[in-house]
Order: C-alpha cells, then structure tokens, then sequence
C-alpha cells in the first residue's frame, strides 16, 4: 500500500517506521520544518507542507494513497485532513488520531473518518481488559460504530465453561474469532471446549454486546 501520514511527530515516525517494515510506501508530511526529521526514517518520502492545504496534498499524490493517516497533534487539522483526503481525493481509508476525548463525537464519516484512535479511550481499554475478569470489555471500534472488537476473560463459574463452542447460542451480529489459552492463541472451531480463564476475542455490533455480556457471565 501506499499510505500518506499528516504529523511528522513522535507518533507519526512510529507509525510510519511499522509500515515501511511491513513493506509498505510511505510519505511523510509536516509544515513544521523542525519535525522533517528524515534521518528518523530514511526510507520514507518526507515533504514539507501543510497537509490542510488542496496545493501541498496535490504534490503529496494523494490520489495515488491507499491510505491517509492524520496523526498530528491537533484534532482540527485531523479533521480537516481526514475530510480532504476522503471528499477531495477519494482515499479508500482514513485513519484519524484524536488527541482530546471531548472531540470524539466529531470524528465519524461526515468528516471523512473510517476509523478514529482515541489513545486515553484505548489506553482505558487495556487497564479494562487486563483486570476484568467476566466483564466484557470494548477493545476497538470500526466503521463509525458498527461493529467493537471486545474481549472477556471466562470466570471459574462462567456458564459457557465446558461447553464447546460451537454449541453455544452466540447472539446474531456476533462472531468468536479468537481465543486466548496460556500464551497461545487459537482459532475457533466449532468442537473447541470453552475452559475457566480463556480471553475470548469477539467482533460484535454493538446492539448485541449487552446480550453477549449476559450469555458469558450469568448466573
């Protein structure tokens, strides 16, 4: 893929360096001069410019992105990035960081976003899932909310213990697609016994968490 990242910063360069080992092209774009930083990654294309600007996303070649990450500092200029790549250029899939919760609401596809990462709502998350056991715990979200990765440990007395999976009645709109067993991680066949202190990953629509969550931890 060819993917264009908007904020040159810390976490940009982090994202950016995954990317390029996962053998991907990368463009790197900042209007700060002091965040053209390219013997952080040198095997990214770096460009000076602001990214909010029609003129500096044409020389970025944003039509020619599979993907444009937002990853700057400042939630408006994600958004005004995000709503450019997608109306303007037509890019597949748009990847917004928000940097203040309180901006959260904005970030959906009215303003171009396919997905949006809040760090403190993520970081949230993982204490969640780390300490929780029987409570279901939303990991991620995609498509503006259609559907949340979530995860549950398995309590000793959860009802779905000894059971295989395939014979549980999981709600409608929800789909076990990994389990957690002492360092390993299995996928699901149907003739897989569910066992006290497995981590069960889920993609499920949101409708149906509350119905999952009751189906894995009643009494």
């Amino acid at each position: 893929m060819r993917v264009a990242i908007a904020g040159a910063g810390a976490v940009g360069r982090s994202i950016a360096s995954e990317l390029l080992e996962n053998g991907h092209e990368v463009l790197l774009i900042d209007v700060d001069p002091r965040a053209i930083k390219i013997d952080s990654v040198p095997r990214a294309e770096w460009l000076l410019a602001d990214a909010c600007e029609i003129a500096s996303l044409d020389e970025a070649g944003l039509n020619n992105c599979h993907v444009v990450v937002a990853s700057s500092g400042d939630d408006k200029v994600n958004l005004v990035v995000s709503l450019l790549a997608k109306t303007e250029y037509g890019v597949p899939r748009v990847v917004a960081r928000i940097n203040h919760p309180n901006n959260e609401w904005l970030f959906n596809e009215s303003w171009g976003v396919d997905v949006a990462v809040s760090t403190p709502r993520l970081l949230s998350a993982l204490v969640e899932e780390a300490v929780s056991v029987g409570d279901l715990v939303r990991l991620m979200t995609f498509r503006q909310g259609q559907a949340n990765l979530v995860e549950l440990t398995l309590a000793d007395d959860a009802p779905v213990v000894g059971q295989r999976a395939g014979s549980v009645p999981w709600p409608v709109d929800s789909a076990l697609v990994a389990i957690l067993r002492e360092g390993r991680v299995l996928v699901p066949t149907a003739d897989d016994p569910l066992e006290a202190g497995d981590e069960l990953l889920f993609v499920a629509s949101q409708e149906v968490e509350q119905e999952l969550a009751h189906l894995l931890s009643q009494h």
